[in-house]
């Protein structure tokens, strides 16, 4: 009894931590471009490769530290798992005594024993999520492969709490459209979290008393 009284006192003092407003994960800031190049000593030419040059090919297409991407998120999964199990076992046993002789006024009835045991057992869970929008990001590091990290966030502050979402992943640079768009699903590595806080949030979860009790329920 005093070990659940002290359980349930911490827990007690822990629900105001617990309670706490989630915050956003830091590592989604954007990236400033990187610092243009000491200008040249004159020499007399007109082409400059370093003085913003683009070809007619790429156009204006991000590639460089710093430049924006405009993220298609078309995120849709779906799973489902069953599971069963059933057993069962019985026997018995039963001992026939003599007609005749000292154990003759043995009941034969009263030495059969018998046993029995079953189990039935089934499972299922399934879970549908979809995110659907356009993320802005940048451009983090540009590798030598054509490939580009990227990153960034967008906030929301709402009447009641606050949203955000982040993103980050690895986008080849070929795949991005004339108004460097892609799609979440060509992103490599993609990492995305949709959370918030506030007044909605909160009402959505258990309480936690309830919870404090769910976990020392036997049942």
């Amino acid at each position: 009894m005093k070990t659940a009284l002290s359980g349930l006192l911490w827990v007690a003092l822990a629900a105001p931590l617990a309670a706490a407003k989630p915050k956003p994960p830091a590592g989604f800031e954007p990236s400033l471009p990187t610092a243009p190049p000491a200008p040249r000593s004159a020499d007399g030419a007109i082409f400059n490769a370093s003085a913003g040059y683009a070809a007619l090919i790429q156009g204006h297409r991000a590639r460089a530290v710093g430049d924006p991407i405009s993220i298609l998120l078309v995120e849709s999964t779906t799973t489902s798992k069953s599971a069963g199990a059933k057993t069962q076992r019985g026997g018995s046993a039963a001992i026939t005594p003599p007609t005749a002789g000292p154990l003759s006024f043995l009941n034969p009835d009263a030495l059969k024993a018998g046993s029995q045991s079953s189990f039935k057992g089934e499972g299922n869970a399934s879970q549908t999520s979809a995110l659907s929008g356009e993320l802005a990001v940048t451009i983090a590091e540009v590798r030598p492969n054509g490939t580009a990290l990227v990153r960034g966030e967008k906030r929301l502050l709402l009447s009641q709490g606050q949203e955000w979402i982040q993103f980050s992943g690895i986008v080849r640079l070929a795949d991005l459209d004339a108004d460097s768009r892609v799609l979440s699903s060509r992103v490599a590595d993609a990492r995305i979290e949709y959370a918030g806080n506030g007044a909605v949030q909160r009402a959505s979860r258990e309480g936690w008393l309830s919870r404090f009790f769910s976990i020392i329920s036997p049942f």
